[in-house]
């Protein structure tokens, strides 16, 4: 085992599981996928650590355990049609991209589209479109989808995302305003019904555009 393939394995076990994430198909794909290929050049070293890795536009790659969380809650299915919302790197988006049929993935910055393509490209993952947008509202391009997953905070939900889901369909998203932000599950029970579930705890840049809560003027 390498030194690499050892700091994966160690992710794996002393971070990922140990936040409940036991669902072997997510932590199996973890362990398989190199994330030090993912990172910005200058931060392989740490490709592996219990951290949020900065990016750009002061965005991050979520730490390890995040990821873990949010993928396990989607409970995949592989021939799901999956949309994320900001692709990033292109870490969680090759992930989806293993887990599910399809992956739509949407980024309002070209860079990081680019960049996400590069990546994929030398993992040789060819299930995933992307496009440069404004996706902070939903993006309903390509719905009805399976699972949806959005990589930045939202203080309010749009409910357009909700209404994408096909029935039965999972997403999870950041919601709240700083300094109290909530991973949640949602799943689409029936046409007008929905079941929300808290996972954990954490705090991420909202995305760009997103809709801000009102505020009570006295």
């Amino acid at each position: 085992m390498t030194n690499v393939e050892l700091a994966r394995f160690n992710m794996v076990e002393q971070q990922v599981r140990p936040w409940d994430v036991l669902d072997t198909q997510i932590l199996d794909m973890m362990e398989s996928m190199p994330r030090e290929a993912f990172v910005p050049q200058g931060y392989e070293n740490v490709a592996y650590a219990d951290i949020d890795i900065p990016i750009s536009h002061g965005e991050v790659m979520l730490a390890p355990k995040y990821v873990g969380r949010m993928l396990q809650a989607l409970n995949f299915h592989n021939n799901d049609v999956a949309l994320e919302v900001g692709c990033g790197t292109g870490y969680v988006t090759a992930l989806l991209a293993k887990a599910c049929g399809k992956v739509f993935s949407v980024d309002i910055h070209q860079d990081f589209v680019d960049t996400t393509a590069n990546n994929l490209k030398a993992q040789n993952i060819d299930n995933v479109s992307l496009e440069v947008a404004d996706a902070a509202q939903g993006w309903n391009a390509h719905a009805p989808y399976d699972v949806i997953f959005i990589s930045g905070s939202l203080p309010v939900l749009p409910e357009a995302f909700q209404q994408s889901l096909n029935r039965g369909g999972r997403m999870v998203a950041i919601v709240g305003d700083s300094p109290v932000m909530e991973a949640v599950l949602i799943t689409r029970m029936g046409e007008n019904e929905w079941r929300r579930e808290m996972l954990f705890e954490t705090e991420i840049k909202p995305l760009v555009n997103s809709t801000k809560p009102q505020r009570f003027v006295f």
